[in-house]
């Protein structure tokens, strides 16, 4: 084991949203007393922000799968038990008062992040908006929390300087400001109803995630004709009553979605065997059959244009049908959806965008759900992130990795993105190349729908790394780096469609439906025990996950760490 680093050296947290809260929380539990956060944000939350979150944004979870163990969640206001953008942000901005009163810095950018000309640690080139004043911080660690939706991604041809060199009237933004741009939208929009002497043109919605759905149907209820292309949609579940904890909150779902390695019998049961693979390719068309059917969506509806569940991370969970919800305003007519079809590019005439079939749409305004790029662009130059190792690398693309799981035949078709290139990240948290120096780590960057539980977990590994505990950790970066390839391998497989590595800040660790999984890897590096929700060879996929079963993993590290000197001694 290392011996324990100084713990008033200092640490700069970079972003106060989930991770970055839970981050510093943990790391000032554990007696790190020189714990920095900075944001450029005037409040907390990230992606919950105040400036952020608009009317009708709900969270994509069942109530209590966005919280800290440390903080109990007030009852869901939202629909169907869904925490709504406000009770997300309140609940943040909550977790911060209590427990980082004086520890976050707000409206401070940052940018060039390098290793120190002076010897460790870390420089940053700081910009704070309010004294408008430049000057350079020298930190000894640095986690970095900037997640993967905060720099928007939006296509050359369609941006709003190529959307005014064509002329264009009407609005065109991202989705992410939607809130801040709400107001102009609504005012700058006629109802449909209202139009005083022509009918107005839709507002065009590019793109068929999340974000695209959910401004789709609040437009739309505030009366405005809407339009939403794009190649596919998210995949959602859905059912027309709530589902049982014993379903919706425990490990049933992971345990019908195969992980890298297979802990359990029944594990082993369900994705090596013949019957197994019968048993999951019914419930997995079941889960998808019921969606459509709670939202009365016909076989011939251009809503069955989505990803797949099973194959695909982008799945929306809607919870109860909502009659007022996307799914089911565009199933009866009010919101349109064309799909699969591409936007390339504004028309001449100044109020249209022309799709990649020939087709011409008319557009009052054009609002771009067209995902995001890697934050960490901005924080680091580019000889920081080869320096660092933060860059996705080739793939090797030998046949070395094999997993002979029969719920992983007959894959769709692999995404030559995905095939090519591979997470440079070990676990989503530390870059391979620089695992030896125990001074630097991201967290938020691993795709998971239970964000408070694997971000705390993960906030825990980060400590245990800094602190020098011992860990189950490669000994050599050359180990790690053949790690993340081997996990890059197993997504390639898992999720062939999905580019995991294009955006590292937010997919440099893929663990959708198999998150208990990937936690129980992270708890057994810091050799903590696993599967904590209890419950014998039979009840134990049906038993509830709940944040307080991780509450006490400070005091667990802490007794470990006492016996493991106590033992070197």
């Amino acid at each position: 084991m290392e011996p324990p680093r100084p713990k008033s050296e200092s640490i700069a947290v970079i972003g106060a949203g989930i991770a970055g809260l839970i981050t510093a929380h943990t790391l000032l539990r554990d007696g790190f007393s020189n714990v920095t956060i900075l944001t450029r944000d005037l409040v907390v939350g990230g992606v919950w922000a105040t400036d952020r979150i608009y009317p009708g944004l709900h969270t994509n979870n069942v109530h209590g799968e966005y919280r800290f163990s440390s903080l109990a969640m007030p009852a869901a206001g939202g629909v169907g038990a869904r925490l709504t953008g406000d009770d997300m942000a309140n609940y943040l901005e909550a977790f911060a008062s209590k427990f980082l009163q004086g520890k976050i810095e707000f409206g401070v950018e940052v940018s060039n992040i390098r290793r120190s000309s002076t010897g460790g640690g870390w420089q940053m080139d700081i910009y704070d908006r309010a004294s408008d004043e430049y000057k350079t911080r020298t930190y000894a660690r640095l986690v970095v929390c900037t997640g993967g939706c905060s720099m928007p991604r939006m296509p050359a041809r369609l941006n709003p300087d190529t959307a005014a060199a064509a002329h264009f009237k009407g609005l065109v933004f991202h989705s992410m400001d939607f809130g801040r741009k709400l107001q102009d939208l609504m005012d700058s929009v006629p109802r449909c109803d209202s139009a005083p002497t022509h009918e107005s043109a839709p507002i065009v919605i590019i793109g068929g995630g999340k974000s695209a759905q959910d401004i789709s149907a609040y437009v739309a209820n505030e009366g405005r004709k809407v339009v939403v292309v794009c190649p596919r949609l998210d995949a959602f579940t859905a059912g027309r009553k709530p589902l049982p904890d014993f379903v919706r909150k425990s490990r049933l779902t992971a345990l019908f979605s195969p992980h890298i390695h297979l802990r359990t019998g029944l594990e082993r049961l369900l994705h090596t065997t013949w019957l197994g693979k019968k048993l999951v390719d019914f419930v997995w068309h079941g889960l998808e059959e019921s969606s459509y059917e709670a939202f009365d969506i016909p076989k011939a509806s251009p809503l069955r244009n989505a990803v797949s569940p099973y194959w695909h991370c982008s799945i929306n969970d809607e919870g109860i049908a909502r009659s007022n919800g996307f799914h089911a305003l565009a199933a009866s007519g009010q919101v349109e959806v064309i799909t699969p079809a591409h936007a390339v590019c504004f028309s001449d005439d100044g109020r249209s965008v022309v799709l990649d079939n020939g087709q011409v749409l008319d557009a009052s305004a054009v609002v771009l759900a067209t995902g995001y790029a890697s934050s960490w662009t901005s924080l680091f130059k580019e000889k920081t992130i080869d320096e660092l190792g933060l860059n996705p690398h080739p793939a090797q693309n030998d046949t070395e990795h094999r997993w002979d799981y029969t719920t992983l035949s007959d894959p769709p078709a692999l995404r030559p993105e995905t095939k090519a290139w591979s997470s440079s990240i070990y676990r989503g948290l530390v870059p391979a190349k620089s695992i030896d120096n125990r001074d630097f780590a991201v967290n938020g960057a691993c795709v998971s729908p239970n964000n408070g539980y694997t971000a705390e977990v993960a906030s825990h590994w980060i400590s245990s790394y800094f602190l020098g505990d011992e860990m189950r950790l490669p000994r050599t970066p050359a180990e790690a780096f053949a790690e993340t390839e081997r996990v890059a391998a197993w997504l390639k497989r898992r999720h062939p469609e999905v580019p995991t590595a294009l955006n590292p800040s937010h997919t440099g660790h893929m663990a959708f439906w198999t998150w208990p999984q990937h936690v129980d890897d992270l708890l057994e590096d810091m050799g903590l025990p696993i599967m904590r929700s209890g419950g014998n060879a039979l009840t134990w996929p049906f038993k509830t996950i709940d944040l307080d079963e991780i509450k006490n993993l400070k005091i667990e590290r802490d007794e470990r760490r006492a016996k493991l000197i106590a033992r070197a001694s």
